[in-house]
């Protein structure tokens, strides 16, 4: 039985997969080739990640399709209720890479209070001449320890990132439609734990009081974060967007910016993806990756292996 990863997959998934007797195909197929080479090599299972699109004209091309996966949480790049209707079983991996995502988003927030996103850019080319100005321009940060951090969208991720908010010993705020309160369990490297219980915080009133944000939620077809919520926030607050690109209204972010409501922002999602607008890539005070949420060596493998488990146990 065939399993075409179209966007890849990790050595370890691969080898699960080989050992319980299926055939694994890595080649990346053009989207628009890729109906003809799932028919043509009697492909049963599709993976794919983001860059993959699973519409219904994939669908209704492929007949012998048994099973789509996405390595990976969100599914807005698979018709999920026609591939219902159509009989294929679709199966996702929404928990292996929230620790990864979360990781990245300290990392920008770090990055983003200690201006090291432009002090890496400034330090090659001037750092030998301009030491002290550097030195001065870049020595009024400030710790995250004590601060607000608000998260709008409080799934896996959402309480991943949580987690590491309240080990660096920050305050943590959140707002989710469907979650009225949330207990959160911190679990350390010599056995002990600290639960944590959280109520929901209102939407405007998070957008008041936190000084940091973070948004973790699915595709919209509004943005989360607009003008009138620029508005709301305190003044230089930071903005984090590791979720889905089209989620914060990225004209009015830059706006802030230059306005200095907002002191800087982390993306690692962009509206124009995978085309990033100019404006974003070359603005000074905006720290930026190339949508990596995901990927590390260590989620890829918890991918890998949850995708390997669930093919086997529904095709065995």
């Amino acid at each position: 039985m065939k399993i075409l990863a179209n966007d890849g997959i990790s050595q370890k998934g691969i080898s699960l997969l080989e050992k319980n007797g299926f055939d694994v195909i890595t080649t990346n197929v053009a989207q628009e080739q890729l109906g003809h080479f799932i028919n043509k090599n009697e492909v049963m299972g599709l993976l794919v990640r983001s860059a993959t699109k699973v519409n219904k004209d994939l669908i209704d091309a492929c007949p012998n399709l048994k099973l789509v996966g996405r390595g990976g949480v969100g599914m807005d790049n698979i018709d999920v209720e026609y591939a219902h209707k159509k009989g294929i079983q679709v199966i996702n991996t929404p928990s292996a890479s929230s620790l990864s995502v979360a990781e990245l988003v300290f990392a920008h927030l770090y990055g983003g209070v200690r201006f090291l996103y432009d002090a890496n850019r400034n330090m090659p080319l001037e750092g030998d001449s301009k030491f002290k100005q550097l030195k001065k321009s870049y020595g009024n940060g400030k710790e995250l320890a004590g601060k607000t951090l608000g998260i709008i969208g409080f799934g896996r991720i959402g309480q991943a990132v949580a987690k590491l908010a309240l080990g660096a010993g920050m305050k943590v705020v959140f707002f989710d439609p469907l979650l009225d309160d949330v207990s959160l369990t911190l679990s350390f490297f010599d056995g002990q734990s600290v639960t944590f219980h959280l109520k929901k915080t209102d939407k405007e009133e998070l957008l008041r009081i936190s000084d940091f944000i973070t948004v973790h939620v699915p595709a919209q077809k509004n943005y989360v974060l607009g003008k009138n919520e620029f508005d709301l926030m305190k003044d230089g607050v930071g903005i984090i967007n590791a979720a889905r690109g089209g989620v914060i209204d990225e004209v009015a972010l830059v706006d802030a910016l230059e306005s200095d409501k907002v002191s800087f922002a982390g993306m690692d999602v962009y509206e124009s993806e995978p085309r990033p607008e100019i404006r974003i890539l070359m603005h000074p005070k905006i720290s930026l990756t190339p949508h990596i949420g995901g990927a590390t060596n260590e989620a890829q493998d918890r991918i890998g292996i949850e995708l390997a488990e669930q093919i086997i146990s529904h095709f065995k």
